[in-house]
């Protein structure tokens, strides 16, 4: 049976889920659907890992083995090191791994991958080790979004390259009337991989951000190098050496796909990125160096992006202002901040607050969000399972740069609580600032981290006219909007729309401005300074082939 027919069901159920757009999860998030002893048996593997080569790459002849990652949570280095090698030597052995994987029919290749995704769902606990502690994430998001969320973007991946893939026909009889005889031609089309592709992963969601582009890439033919963020390699090193055994068992070259790790003293993502045969990067991480790549597309590359943006909220009215000070209060929390979907700029007009109960004031308004700011990181469980813990010292720099910088306007500051399990985690609560909107050097960039900042603006129109400037300049992957009147929630979406940023409108209760689903959300739109792609629309897999055509004359 061939790997397309023995996942085929999976396969178009997910394609069902893309079209549809309704919840579709294709592997649970929940950690008890999956063996009782997963989780102890992973956990003893992560720690009999450390201070020890990684290995299970089926990668031959690296330079040498390093490794930098240090757990958020012990403080110590993890003392793993994995395989280095020369940029050369990756794109060599990609351009010649390639040929024979683009010669695969695209329906074969999505049941290969698929299988792929099997074999990393049989790691999903040691993935939620790893990357706990390389990013810091608490243990429950590290198991959710490094594992079945990550792998649930990838079968979406795979779901919408099958229907792109099959657009046009393989080939057809083409047949002209002319009169008196016929012109007839054999015609047959071909979607042609662009080349050797680049993925270039991030530190905070390394699986989560990597994966969509691996697969977007893999399923249209291309080979991929995938180069992790050098503070966090272990998550994705373990779904990579699984998706090599799974391409070693189907009988295709495991170097389909190799793991390019570096150091931050040596780094590979600009030689990997500027070498010709590379032709696909996707990047995750910081503006500066995201708006280079982006250059890189003058040269003919196809780069994918996914940058910083700086995420807005709109408070105008409410029908429960306690409920959404505390769906507020656990987005800000969440992970510390470290999200790219994270809400950082509360938006309130001085004419406050409409509720049922009556207008409530900014500072009324101010009282309740810290409140609920307080309720989440004064419970010891609760802080260190929503919080979780900064995965860098350069956020615990920022938090003490912003509060020295803008001492006067901090109305709630940002402290630490002690987590029981790891008594040693670097951990920080949200820091929130008070601003007039003419102050705009206390919210006109991104805080990446636990900061928010509540603009005072004159009115809910001026709220959104410099939301519309901010969106503008810098970009947002996320908006929030609090508004109780229908008329007034679609002209801001609207408007918001015409700079294509996505809005969630008066969420309350366990959904979060910060959660993007598989299947149903497009991640980041594509259409602002945040990102110039999105996970996962018809252009996210049709920039990385080429149809070419070819006419035989009967």
């Amino acid at each position: 049976m061939s790997y397309f027919e023995q996942y085929r069901e999976k396969i178009e159920r997910a394609i069902q889920a893309n079209r549809e757009r309704t919840y579709y999860a294709a592997f649970p998030e929940n950690p008890k659907a999956y063996p009782e002893d997963a989780a102890a048996q992973a956990l003893s593997r992560f720690q009999a890992s450390m201070n020890t080569d990684f290995t299970e790459l089926l990668q031959e002849k690296p330079l040498r083995f390093e490794g930098e990652e240090i757990s958020p949570y012990l403080q110590t280095g993890l003392g793993i090191r994995y395989p280095v090698f020369a940029d050369k030597t990756l794109v060599q052995t990609a351009s010649n791994a390639m040929d024979a994987w683009r010669k695969i029919h695209y329906t074969e290749r999505a049941g290969i991958l698929t299988a792929c995704l099997d074999r990393m769902k049989e790691r999903f606990f040691d993935i939620a080790y790893a990357t706990q502690h390389t990013t810091g994430q608490s243990f429950m998001m590290a198991f959710q979004a490094g594992g079945p969320h990550a792998a649930d973007r990838a079968m979406e991946v795979i779901a919408m390259g099958v229907e792109e893939l099959s657009r046009v026909p393989e080939s057809c009889t083409w047949d002209k009337p002319m009169g008196k005889f016929n012109i007839t031609l054999h015609k047959t089309w071909m979607a042609m991989p662009r080349g050797v592709a680049l993925v270039i992963g991030c530190s905070t969601f390394p699986t989560w951000n990597t994966l969509p582009g691996v697969f977007a890439s893999l399923m249209t033919g291309n080979s991929v190098i995938v180069k992790p963020h050098p503070k966090a390699v272990l998550p994705i090193a373990i779904v990579v050496a699984e998706m090599q055994k799974a391409l070693n068992a189907a009988g295709i070259s495991p170097e389909v796909i190799q793991l390019a790790p570096d150091t931050q003293a040596y780094p590979l993502a600009r030689e990997l990125a500027g070498h010709p045969d590379v032709r696909i990067i996707d990047y995750t991480g910081n503006t500066e160096f995201g708006n280079q790549l982006e250059h890189l597309q003058q040269s003919g590359k196809q780069v994918f992006t996914e940058k910083a943006g700086v995420n807005p909220v709109i408070l105008d009215s409410a029908t429960d202002l306690k409920a959404v000070c505390d769906n507020l209060a656990f987005s800000l929390s969440l992970y510390a901040g470290q999200m790219c979907t994270a809400p950082q700029n509360f938006f309130v007009s001085a004419e406050g607050i409409r509720t049922p109960e009556g207008v409530v004031t900014v500072d009324a308004f101010i009282e309740m969000f810290t409140e609920s700011l307080n309720n989440i990181s004064g419970h010891p469980k609760m802080a260190s399972g929503v919080l979780a813990t900064l995965q860098q010292d350069a956020q615990k720099d920022r938090i003490a740069r912003v509060a020295e910088e803008f001492a006067d306007a901090v109305i709630l500051p940002s402290t630490t609580f002690v987590n029981e399990e790891f008594p040693d985690a670097r951990v920080a609560t949200p820091m929130l600032l008070k601003v007039d909107a003419a102050r705009t050097e206390a919210y006109d960039c991104e805080w990446f981290g636990p900061i928010g900042v509540v603009v005072c603006t004159q009115s809910t129109a001026d709220s959104l006219k410099h939301v519309l400037s901010l969106s503008h300049r810098h970009g947002a992957i996320s908006c929030g909007i609090y508004c109780t009147d229908p008329e007034r929630v679609a002209d801001m979406a609207d408007r918001l729309a015409q700079i294509f940023v996505p809005v969630s409108v008066n969420l309350t209760g366990p959904i979060y401005i910060n959660q993007h689903a598989a299947f149903s959300d497009f991640h980041v739109t594509g259409g602002n300074a945040a990102g110039n792609a999105s996970f996962t629309d018809a252009l996210y897999l049709n920039r990385r082939f080429v149809w070419v055509g070819q006419r035989f004359a009967s």
